[in-house]
C-alpha cells in the first residue's frame, strides 16, 4: 500500500490506469468502506450527490485512515468551496461545467497558490493529514500535489478543450459522458454509451494526454471502465455507491428467491 504521504499525482503516474470510487451518500463509514475496497481514490460528489462540506470533511478523514486520497466534485461555480475542501485534506477538486479557458482560469485562481493562482493560505488540516509540519514545506509542494481537474461535458468545452488544457494550473480533465450525451444531441436523449459520446471520449483522452495532463473518465460499469482504460484514461470511475448497493441488494434477494 502506498504511504499516506504519497500524492495522488504520484499514484496516477505509477500505473497505466487507476480506479476511482464515486460516492454520493453522506455516510463517512461508507466512504471508509470504499476507501478500503481497492479503489485508488474516492470522489465525494457535492454536485449531484448528497455530500456537502461537512460530510466531505468527515469522509476525507475516514479515507485518510485507509491512506486513500479523496477528490471532491464541487457544485457548479463554487470555487470557494473548492479551496475549503483542499484546506481540509482533499487531494484535488473536480469542477463541473468548465466551458472555456476563462472558466478554467477562474477555477485555478481559487485552488492554486501564486504564481498559478490566488488561493488563500490556511491548510492546517491538510498539513496534518499529509504529515507536513512547516508552512514553507507545505507551500513548496501544494500546487503540484493538489489536483485541479476540469470537467468536459458540453459542446463548448469540447470546442475549447485545447485552450482549457493550455491554462497553467489545470492538471487534468474528467469527461462526463452523461452530460455529453445530452449536449451532443441537443437535449433529445440521454445516451452515454452512444457512438457520438464514445468518439468524444476518445478525443478527450487523446487531447488531454497530448497536453501532458491526466485524462479522467466516468464509467458506470466494470466493462465501461475497462474500455476507458484501453483508450488511455489515467483515472476511471467504476460505478457509484448508490447503484452498486442497489444492485447488490437486488442480486441477493434474487438469489434467495431462486
Amino acid at each position: 500500500m502506498p504511504s499516506s504521504t504519497t500524492s495522488l499525482p504520484e499514484r496516477l503516474r505509477s500505473k497505466p490506469t487507476s480506479f476511482l470510487g464515486w460516492s454520493e451518500f453522506r455516510d463517512p463509514m461508507l466512504v471508509g468502506v470504499m476507501a478500503r475496497s481497492g479503489y485508488d481514490a474516492v470522489l465525494l460528489d457535492q454536485q449531484h450527490g448528497f455530500h456537502d462540506g461537512t460530510s466531505c470533511i468527515a469522509g476525507i478523514s475516514e479515507a485518510a485512515l485507509a491512506h486513500t486520497p479523496v477528490l471532491v466534485r464541487v457544485p457548479v461555480g463554487d470555487f470557494a468551496q473548492a479551496a475549503r475542501m483542499l484546506d481540509f485534506g482533499a487531494a484535488g477538486i473536480v469542477a463541473p461545467m468548465i466551458n472555456s479557458a476563462d472558466d478554467a482560469r477562474a477555477f485555478v485562481s481559487f485552488v492554486k497558490y501564486p504564481p498559478l493562482g490566488q488561493r488563500s493560505f490556511g491548510p492546517g488540516r491538510d498539513m496534518q493529514l499529509r504529515g507536513i509540519g512547516a508552512e514553507n514545506d507545505y507551500l513548496a509542494t501544494a500546487n503540484a500535489a493538489s489536483l485541479a481537474i476540469v470537467m468536459c461535458e458540453t459542446r463548448g468545452a469540447l470546442a475549447a478543450l485545447d485552450d482549457i488544457l493550455a491554462v497553467p494550473g489545470v492538471d487534468g480533465v474528467l469527461a462526463g459522458p452523461g452530460d455529453l450525451s445530452v449536449a451532443l444531441c441537443d437535449g433529445q436523449a440521454f445516451d452515454p454509451t452512444g457512438e457520438a459520446v464514445q468518439s468524444a471520449m476518445k478525443h478527450i483522452a487523446n487531447r488531454t494526454r497530448s497536453a501532458g495532463k491526466f485524462a479522467c473518465g466516468f464509467a458506470g460499469s466494470a466493462e465501461g471502465a475497462r474500455r476507458l482504460a484501453r483508450e488511455g484514461y489515467h483515472l476511471v470511475s467504476v460505478g457509484y455507491d448508490g447503484g452498486i448497493i442497489a444492485d447488490a441488494f437486488s442480486t441477493i434477494v434474487a438469489q434467495a428467491s431462486a
